[in-house]
């Protein structure tokens, strides 16, 4: 195959031609829509750092519920802000807890979208780590009876898949060893697998409400200059359990999602996070790109490493744009 008797630019003559032989394809049903909820009624918050992006109250989320579904979006991801935060996350698994409330609303009135929820406490509690403090570290034990609490009270609530982010080593087992024990043995567990300790998530704690209070995360998730390890964080999920393996985030870990794909045989997510969709909002913003290419881009390059799914910000757009 060399030129001139091979010529590629043969099949990149017309967009019909480039259609035919496109290799990756970007669909509706590839899309995961993550939403923060917040008390109150009536609440459509913008966050600053996301353009585009709310904190929207139960009545708001159930109308985005309905939104997404009557774009074809498949699932939903709730995040939760409580009306109070205490040291030992007593809102992350109240029955009347925000996200609680979400689900029971948005099951009842569109019950046609999966909605997943994230498992984890960090918006939860006062210090805003992502377990309980113990002598000044988050102890990981202590923290794996309350992210399983946490779990089967959103199964209870009608959650139809939980994701716990937490990082906490065991988690997995802990909570399908949870759900499993209150009925809930069909509830999939979609993990966060490999989550790196990433500079990234820096709009989301403005969303979320869950920057540390002191200390970072970093003793907890995982440090972006290692692959292996990610190999060795996914292999036990899929040893305790897990049915769906995440990395987070998408963009800087593509070589993650390829080796991950490559080495399990469960869906693969990938979460395109705050900074990676702030970046491109506000670049377009600034007319120093096409926004809407850079978004499409951004997610077939997600696609072509090997996602099956991916979390992204910008779902409802793709969305839009591809029923156009």
């Amino acid at each position: 195959m060399n030129f001139p008797e091979y010529r590629p630019r043969r099949l990149r003559r017309n967009e019909n031609f480039r259609r035919m032989i496109r290799e990756t394809a970007l669909s509706v049903d590839h899309l995961i829509y993550p939403l923060f909820v917040v008390p109150g009624q009536k609440t459509k918050k913008p966050i600053d750092s996301m353009p585009g992006v709310f904190q929207l109250s139960v009545d708001h989320v159930v109308r985005e519920a309905g939104r997404a579904r009557d774009l074809g979006i498949p699932a939903l991801l709730l995040f939760g802000i409580p009306e109070e935060k205490d040291e030992i996350a007593s809102g992350a698994m109240a029955e009347g807890g925000i996200i609680q409330r979400a689900v029971r609303e948005i099951k009842a009135k569109v019950p046609d979208i999966l909605v997943v929820t994230d498992v984890c406490l960090c918006e939860y509690t006062s210090h805003g780590h992502c377990g309980m403090i113990e002598k000044g570290e988050v102890d990981n034990d202590m923290t794996l009876e309350v992210l399983a609490e946490t779990a089967v009270s959103h199964a209870k609530a009608g959650a139809d898949m939980v994701a716990p982010s937490a990082m906490m080593d065991g988690q997995i087992a802990a909570l399908r060893e949870g759900l499993d024990e209150a009925g809930f043995e069909a509830i999939p567990i979609m993990a966060y697998a490999a989550k790196y300790a990433s500079s990234f998530y820096g709009p989301f704690r403005e969303a979320a409400e869950s920057a540390p209070a002191f200390g970072d995360r970093r003793a907890y998730q995982m440090d972006p200059a290692n692959s292996d390890e990610a190999i060795r964080e996914i292999t036990l999920d899929v040893a305790e359990g897990a049915d769906i393996i995440m990395v987070k985030p998408a963009m800087p870990y593509l070589d993650i999602i390829r080796r991950a794909k490559e080495e399990f045989d469960l869906p693969l997510a990938a979460y395109q996070v705050s900074g990676e969709f702030a970046m491109i909002k506000a670049a377009a913003q600034m007319g120093w790109l096409d926004g809407e290419k850079a978004m499409f881009e951004s997610l077939t390059a997600i696609r072509r490493a090997g996602a099956d799914m991916i979390i992204t910000y910008f779902a409802a757009d793709v969305a839009k744009a591809l029923g156009k």
